[in-house]
């Protein structure tokens, strides 16, 4: 997989994520939870440039975090991974 593929992939898992608490479904959160920590693993297996290595650190942070309004800041990176991936075309 493309490095771009990569984060497009992260940035929706993250979405899902999002969704799923903020919806109250646990187990689809849960799951793609999951999808989002490999996609992040296989991300952090490449050369990337810090500003991704921040991004992905505070990510991390956020889906293992126990606070109820995270799904908020999930959200949030999930757009950031998106405008990140978009920036890679030009």
């Amino acid at each position: 997989m493309t490095q771009k593929l990569i984060i497009e992939s992260l940035s929706m898992d993250l979405l899902r994520v999002a969704l799923g608490l903020h919806r109250g479904s646990f187990k689809m959160a849960e799951r793609f939870k999951q999808e989002a920590l490999q996609r992040q693993s296989e991300l952090e297996s490449r050369k990337i440039n810090p500003y991704l290595k921040n991004l992905l650190d505070k990510t991390k942070t956020a889906l293992i975090s126990p606070k109820k309004d995270r799904d908020e800041d999930i959200l949030m990176y999930s757009i950031l991974f998106q405008n990140f991936a978009r920036k890679q075309n030009r």
